[in-house]
């Protein structure tokens, strides 16, 4: 059986407003690839609502299930990502309590794709990286500290997202004992 994590309303609208940033960070590059699709827009804007004090509702997944159908409707590769992003964000709200380390997705996940999405047109994501390492809030980190270390596999967003997962806790570790 797996074990619980502690998580309540306010650490998941902490996990959906960093998703939320991260995402918003490369939402123009699905909208310069595809300016009519409304999709991965409307997905922050439902995250944004929930981060601000919605409700966690159905209209989040809805928005997900439509972001990730947007990323899978364009042959652009960094709007694909782009589009990723914002579905990952949509979904943050739904970070589950169990100690698993896949939940990391949920945390991380915008941020991951975000960053493959600055790779793919500058050729590194190093930078984006540093960004969403710095957006992340003390009370983040601490969230994301509840659960194991994010999962092997996912291709490189995957590396990705260990880089950023990594880099939070080595921050995390930097805080504590400088």
């Amino acid at each position: 059986m797996t074990a619980e994590v502690a998580l309540d309303i306010e650490d998941l609208r902490e996990v959906a407003a960093y998703a939320a940033r991260c995402a918003a960070d490369v939402l123009d590059m699905f909208e310069r690839s595809c300016p009519a699709d409304p999709r991965p827009r409307d997905a922050l804007d439902t995250v944004w609502t929930f981060a601000r004090g919605g409700r966690r509702v159905k209209a989040l997944r809805d928005a997900a299930w439509s972001a990730m159908r947007a990323a899978q409707e364009t042959d652009e590769p960094a709007a694909q990502q782009a589009a990723r992003a914002a579905m990952s964000a949509a979904s943050a709200p739904w970070l589950h309590p169990l100690a698993r380390a896949t939940q990391v997705r949920h945390i991380l996940g915008a941020a991951a794709h975000g960053a493959r999405a600055i790779e793919l047109v500058a050729g590194d994501a190093a930078a984006h990286i540093d960004r969403a390492t710095r957006a992340a809030t003390p009370k983040l980190v601490e969230i994301l500290c509840r659960y194991p270390p994010a999962p092997p596999g996912g291709g490189r967003v995957g590396e990705l997202l260990r880089a950023i997962d990594t880099g939070l806790r080595d921050a995390r570790f930097q805080r504590i004992f400088s």
